[in-house]
């Protein structure tokens, strides 16, 4: 079993409704979630002009490779009505693959570990909160030690 950690963001319409329903969706056609973390409020991050998103990490446990949860999660961002007109725009539901176990992917259409979530507070606060001591594969650090040494100074609170 190869345990998943993957990343929900939220910044139109009922943002928390989208959470939750991305979480059953991916109940549904994933797996199960095994672990949620506290749902946090973020500025917007790379497009500081639009409004701000609900995020939250969530963990499943799965034998599906990571390339189908790929294409599935597209498809959950699809069924909530996410729709891809611009580079950080705003949306109803985004979902990233964090890691897939301890496995390093680095493909035309997915890399594992998400290759930013080093410099994102808006990541590393859920996913701190429910894993410090997850190791990153790439930084052979903890996320608690990432997150600690973390630049980023974008506002993140707990809700």
């Amino acid at each position: 079993m190869n345990r998943v950690f993957l990343l929900l963001g939220s910044n139109l319409g009922n943002r928390q409704q989208h959470l939750q329903q991305a979480i059953e969706l991916i109940g549904t056609h994933l797996a199960p979630v095994k672990k949620t973390s506290s749902i946090y409020e973020t500025q917007s991050w790379g497009k500081t002009d639009a409004p701000d998103y609900l995020n939250q990490v969530v963990i499943l446990e799965t034998e599906i490779p990571a390339s189908e949860i790929l294409r599935k999660i597209l498809d959950i961002e699809l069924m909530l009505g996410r729709k891809r007109e611009e580079k950080w725009g705003s949306r109803t539901i985004d979902i990233d693959i964090l890691f897939y176990g301890d496995e390093i992917i680095d493909d035309k259409n997915l890399q594992v570990p998400h290759p930013e979530l080093h410099n994102r507070r808006f990541t590393l606060e859920p996913l701190a909160e429910i894993a410090p001591g997850l190791l990153h594969p790439v930084l052979k650090k903890t996320i608690l030690d990432v997150k600690n040494n973390l630049k980023d100074s974008l506002i993140v609170k707990k809700l």
